[in-house]
């Protein structure tokens, strides 16, 4: 009883720098983080970037504050990132009011290079005013896999990764949580005995999905066709993603080139998303596939992408790196037959017998494309098998297993406050 109730006092405090109107995988996770913590009357604060200090929204059980911060010099332009400067000193900075302010009992950053210094100031006792609360790293994506894809590929920036980690963002904190065991990899790895820390893994999730499917809505499929300016009767690819550089999106045009030379069918690809990978990827379509490769941007209507997955007759996810993939799994239950990777975070859930899985290139995607069509029987019970897959990630058992998991590493943290041992588990 009297852990049950110190529970329930528990407040989680989270900082992210990856927050915006266009995020995906990790704004839909705080999102359904904020809509359980508030259902299950748990307290629990949100920071993100923004153009100002503020509270951006409020409601009984939960708060999103917004801390002003620059745009980001790498990567994507559209994303801010808030600086070490709102919180590194203890009696200035946005960042640090709030925490003095809010008083959390447990503190997750996810964020790998200018929040997570955070955690050592708690560690070493460098902060005022705020009590020391269980201090924990979200990992969302491979650092790796981040470097090689926007600074360099070699070896050195390799060893570089594992430097980082191992001596500037591990020690940081006393757990961490990965969203899979492709993205916790790296952290095992990176990992020495003087600052070795237990490794969680929980994964993301989907929002329910009826099992016997959604029925395609009279219309749609044809309105959709025309306003594409398709002819005829052709077979939609789906892919739903930021079209950004980490996704691996050239793939995807060679595979439209493969099909195309293909006489097995007229295939189009529908693009559900944006980034800064667009112009190019509406370039060379046009001059590789002209007519075959669609792009209908940012879509922000969740009914709309629904009416997508259930009226496209396959999805198609070309990232080898992907750290976990939400839309991939949301695919799989809504019953669009799957073509991913041999690799990456997918394979927590996608496997030879529920989806169509092939090597990352555009010749081996455009050969598991058109076997899903050439079998009507082994789709149709790779699609059952796939449904039953995505019914264990739902959001509500997802985000009601992550916040026990809170509760405790507070716990402990409370009978035993010198807690971090060796004799942790750490991949559970």
């Amino acid at each position: 009883m009297l852990q049950t109730q110190t529970a329930s006092r528990i407040k989680t405090l989270h900082l992210t720098n990856c927050f915006h109107s266009t995020s995906g995988g990790i704004k839909t996770f705080y999102n359904k983080m904020l809509e359980s913590a508030e259902n299950m009357g748990r307290r629990m604060i949100l920071i993100v970037p923004g153009t100002e200090n503020g509270l951006a929204s409020a409601a009984e059980f939960t708060k999103i504050y917004t801390v002003r911060a620059p745009r980001s010099p790498l990567a994507d332009g559209r994303y801010r990132i808030i600086l070490p400067s709102n919180y590194l000193l203890p009696w200035a900075g946005a960042v640090n009011r709030i925490l003095r302010e809010e008083q959390p009992d447990l503190i997750e950053i996810c964020d790998k290079y200018t929040l997570n210094w955070m955690g050592g100031l708690f560690r070493k006792g460098f902060t005022r005013g705020i009590r020391r609360p269980v201090l924990v790293g979200l990992t969302m994506e491979r650092m790796d896999d981040n470097v090689s894809t926007f600074i360099h590929s070699g070896s050195s920036a390799r060893r570089f990764c594992r430097f980082y980690l191992r001596y500037h963002y591990i020690p940081m904190f006393d757990h961490h949580i990965a969203i899979s065991h492709y993205t916790a990899e790296e952290l095992n790895t990176a990992m020495i005995g003087k600052h070795r820390r237990p490794v969680w893994i929980r994964p993301l999730g989907v929002d329910t999905i009826p099992s016997a499917g959604i029925p395609r809505a009279n219309g749609f499929r044809e309105k959709l066709v025309r306003e594409l300016g398709l002819a005829g009767s052709p077979r939609l690819l789906l892919y739903a993603g930021r079209v950004s550089h980490e996704k691996n999106m050239p793939l995807l045009l060679d595979m439209m080139k493969e099909l195309a030379r293909s006489a097995c069918g007229n295939y189009c690809l529908v693009i559900a998303g944006e980034g800064p990978l667009m112009p190019m990827m509406q370039k060379e379509s046009e001059h590789g596939t002209p007519g075959r490769v669609k792009f209908l941007g940012h879509v922000n209507d969740k009914s709309y992408l629904v009416s997508l997955y259930t009226h496209c007759d396959a999805f198609v996810h070309p990232n080898p790196r992907e750290p976990f993939g939400i839309a991939p799994l949301e695919a799989m239950g809504y019953g669009l037959p799957l073509v991913l990777p041999n690799a990456g975070g997918v394979l927590t859930y996608a496997a030879p017998d529920n989806s169509w899985i092939a090597e990352p290139d555009g010749k081996s995607f455009a050969a598991a494309v058109l076997s899903i069509f050439g079998n009507p029987e082994l789709r149709q019970d790779k699609i059952g098998r796939a449904r039953r897959v995505a019914e264990n990630y739902r959001w509500p058992g997802i985000t009601r297993d992550i916040f026990d998991l809170y509760d405790r590493l507070h716990n402990q943290q409370i009978t035993a406050p010198r807690f971090f041992t060796e004799s942790s588990l750490f991949n559970h």
